[in-house]
């Protein structure tokens, strides 16, 4: 069951992160070949390094089914969508899929006996991985620079999952408590504009 759950949550999670690769793309003007890799590279790229790092086979390396998700994914906007793409619908798009992905990277590092912690961490890198390659390579300002909530939801939503998880929950209840709360804190940045503060330096410096 929690081996299932979690293939679900992660080809959601890379469907959800392509679909915001590929309206990139769309914004862009680009043609099907560069919605296709925007598609592919938004939803792996974060996967891809969680895999890295926690010395794990690489998950789209070992299953071509999520490069095939992506590639669908890509040219359904690509058919649908046309090049008349809202700001906003990339936004919440992605907000989904940081939740879920946040959620999702979390749990692999979690079934493969990484410290509670780092579980925590590979899942933020999940999340927000893919979304900053894309927002290099399509050469727009990254998110991460903006003072929006966005890693913060993400650190939310793994760490919520992980510490119920800890507790001994189930992960169809864990992992729908930490993406409820994380995009709820997302989707608050994004209509009230929530940020941190910012630092400020001391007076004269």
């Amino acid at each position: 069951m929690a081996i299932s759950l979690l293939s679900v949550l992660d080809y959601a999670g890379v469907a959800t992160f392509a679909a915001s690769g590929a309206l990139m793309a769309a914004q862009k003007r680009q043609d099907v070949v560069t919605f296709i890799f925007f598609a592919a590279i938004t939803g792996v790229g974060g996967g891809t390094l969680r895999d890295l790092l926690i010395g794990a086979p690489v998950f789209w390396v070992q299953d071509a089914g999520y490069i095939v998700v992506c590639t669908v994914v890509a040219v359904l906007v690509y058919l649908t969508r046309g090049r008349g793409v809202h700001a906003q619908t990339l936004l919440w798009l992605d907000a989904i899929g940081l939740c879920v992905y946040a959620c999702v990277g979390a749990a692999k590092a979690l079934s493969l006996g990484v410290d509670p912690v780092i579980c925590v961490v590979m899942g933020a890198l999940t999340a927000t991985f893919g979304g900053i390659i894309r927002d290099v390579l399509a050469g727009v300002p990254s998110i991460l620079l903006s003072r929006e909530l966005y890693i913060t939801p993400a650190i939310l939503s793994a760490a919520v999952f992980v510490a119920l998880r800890m507790l001994g929950a189930d992960w169809t209840l864990a992992s729908a408590i930490g993406v409820a709360l994380g995009f709820a804190v997302r989707g608050g940045a994004i209509i009230w504009k929530w940020s941190l503060r910012e630092f400020r330096p001391p007076t004269g410096t």
